[in-house]
C-alpha cells in the first residue's frame, strides 16, 4: 500500500555512513527529511547531495534532521562523497543509509515487492522510482511526499519553503497560499470564526467569504 500524508512513517533499522540507526529514535523530537537516490555515482544525485550539504545549516535552524538513502552499500557511499565534494564543493556530513538489500526502498513503496533483495546488478533505470522526498514530523507522521524523475534535480529551496509552511500551520490555525514565502500574508482556516480571527490575528482582509488573509503570525 502506498504511503500517504498523515501515515506513520515506517520505522526501520539500517546501517548508515554515521553508523547504525533506528529511524524513529534517530528522528527523536525533531522534524526529518528522508530523500532517496536510485544509485551512487549518478550525475543528478551527485549535485543533489552536495546541494543538501550546503543547505544543512538552513535545515538545522528549523530543527530538521536530514538523511539520505541510496540503493547501494555504505562502503560505496564513502567513495561517492569524494566525487560530491569535487562537483559541488560541499562535504556530506549528514548520514547516508545503505540499502543494498532494498528493504527501505520497498518499505517506503519506492520499489515493488518483486524487485529482488540486492542492489547488485541493478542499474539506475531499474531504481528510477527511488527519487522521493519525505518530510516527517516529530509525531513520526508523514507531512509531505515529493517524487521526481531521474532527469530533474530536486529544488531544495522549495523543500525548505514547504517546511516553513508545515511548521507555521502546525502552530497556528492558518494555511499558506500559492507561492507563499516567509513573512508574507497567510490564510485563516475555516475552523476560525471571524470573531476568533480578530482575537487571534488582530485584523484580516476578506477576499471571498471562504478566503480571509492576515499577516503571518510571529508568536
Amino acid at each position: 500500500m502506498s504511503l500517504r500524508i498523515n501515515d506513520i512513517a515506517p520505522d526501520f533499522q539500517a546501517d548508515t555512513s554515521k553508523g547504525p540507526i533506528s529511524f524513529h529514535d534517530w528522528i527523536g523530537d525533531n522534524y526529518a527529511v528522508l530523500f532517496s537516490h536510485p544509485k551512487n555515482f549518478t550525475p543528478v544525485c551527485t549535485t543533489e547531495l552536495g546541494t543538501m550539504a550546503g543547505l544543512a545549516g538552513e535545515f538545522a535552524k528549523r530543527g530538521v534532521r536530514i538523511i539520505g538513502i541510496s540503493v547501494d552499500p555504505v562502503e560505496s557511499h564513502e567513495k561517492w562523497k569524494g566525487d560530491i565534494r569535487t562537483a559541488t564543493g560541499f562535504d556530506v556530513d549528514y548520514p547516508l543509509i545503505g540499502d543494498k538489500d532494498l528493504k527501505v526502498a520497498k518499505l517506503y513503496d519506492m520499489l515493488p515487492a518483486g524487485a529482488g533483495d540486492s542492489s547488485e546488478g541493478r542499474t539506475p533505470a531499474d531504481n528510477a522510482t527511488v527519487r522521493s522526498v519525505f518530510v516527517i514530523g516529530p509525531d513520526k507522521k508523514i507531512k509531505l511526499v515529493l517524487t521526481y524523475p531521474m532527469t530533474t534535480g530536486r529544488n531544495f529551496d522549495e523543500i525548505l519553503r514547504a517546511i516553513d509552511s508545515i511548521q507555521l500551520t502546525a502552530k497556528h490555525q492558518v494555511a499558506t497560499p500559492a507561492n507563499w514565502k516567509q513573512g508574507e500574508d497567510v490564510i485563516i482556516t475555516a475552523a476560525v470564526s471571524n470573531e476568533d480571527a480578530i482575537q487571534r490575528f488582530g485584523s484580516f482582509d476578506t477576499v471571498l467569504p471562504y478566503l480571509r488573509k492576515t499577516k503571518q503570525p510571529t508568536a
